[in-house]
């Protein structure tokens, strides 16, 4: 097949591994700098509109950004019988929080995103990310560490959402995989509390760290049900865990997915729904075979990097 000529020179490429990446041809650069704590990026891409990237990882995308936030967000809090108060730690450009404020039940969402610089830029460049979310009444952001937040706090959350860059070395999140702060956010979360996390992808070959998430998550929470969804701007399916100390959504059929959406929740999901949800937790053997076998729990003194 003759291909035609690419229409753009500026390429970005976002490395999986040292032997594997995808390329975003480019239009437009909008911001370049180092924050205190990363590197970010927002960039025109050709296919994918509007892109932030942090560490040179793509976060995500005008394009596709619904079906990695509703997937990260919506099983949990439906997971969960009435969520009021919610916790997202990370999360800067606020398109969590705008997942999370569609809830009905919803009192306060606390955000605490380390790093004030992204949410100051994501706000003035990515209005179609959060949609004034971060002007709700009912929202509370914080600029601060998270880990040393919840240290401190005596606060109780109904639901944890993290929404956190992948684990690079001396980057801002490494330390919020382990099974110590896991066992902190437990003990942050009411009866029947959620917690859920986006965990690496869920791709051959690089299925380690989605399984070194969930064992670790195993050694803290009684319910842990890993799923995933694929992201088109990743080029990869994207591995995400629902932790609970006693609500399995796994256990939910697709009728009672929809009735809790249409009861619950305002405004229309374009990725997820019942048909939706039952998909998402039917993975292959191949990785619920990698998930169990992987024996590495996640330590503070024993972190795992992805590749950057």
């Amino acid at each position: 097949m003759i291909m035609s000529e690419p229409r753009t020179s500026k390429w970005y490429i976002e490395y999986s591994s040292p032997y594997l990446g995808h390329m975003h041809g480019l239009s437009e650069l909008v911001v370049s700098l180092r924050t205190n704590f990363q590197k970010m990026d927002i960039l025109r891409s050709g296919a994918f509109g509007t892109c932030l990237i942090l560490d040179d990882k793509m976060q995500s995308t005008s394009v596709d950004e619904f079906i990695y936030h509703e997937a990260l967000v919506h099983p949990a809090m439906l997971a969960h019988p009435r969520p009021e108060k919610v916790l997202i730690i990370g999360g800067g450009e606020g398109a969590t929080l705008r997942e999370v404020l569609r809830h009905k039940t919803v009192r306060q969402a606390v955000m605490v995103d380390i790093d004030d610089q992204v949410i100051e830029l994501s706000r003035r460049h990515l209005p179609e990310w959060h949609k004034g979310s971060f002007d709700d009444q009912r929202s509370v952001v914080i600029a601060t560490d998270a880990r040393k937040y919840l240290e401190e706090s005596k606060d109780t959350f109904d639901v944890i959402i993290t929404d956190l860059s992948e684990p690079v070395e001396e980057g801002p999140a490494y330390l919020l995989y382990t099974k110590e702060f896991y066992q902190i956010a437990v003990s942050h979360l009411s009866p029947s509390g959620t917690l859920s996390l986006q965990a690496g992808t869920a791709a051959i070959p690089y299925l380690f760290n989605f399984g070194a998430v969930f064992q670790t998550l195993s050694s803290v929470f009684p319910v842990v049900a890993p799923y995933q969804a694929f992201i088109p701007s990743f080029g990869l399916p994207w591995g995400f865990i629902v932790a609970s100390k006693d609500r399995d959504p796994r256990k939910f059929d697709s009728n009672s997915v929809d009735s809790m959406i249409l009861e619950r929740m305002q405004g229309t999901n374009d990725f997820y729904d019942g048909i939706c949800h039952q998909g998402l937790f039917s993975l292959p053997k191949h990785i619920r075979k990698e998930l169990s076998s992987t024996n590495v729990v996640i330590e503070d003194n024993r972190p795992i990097f992805s590749y950057h």
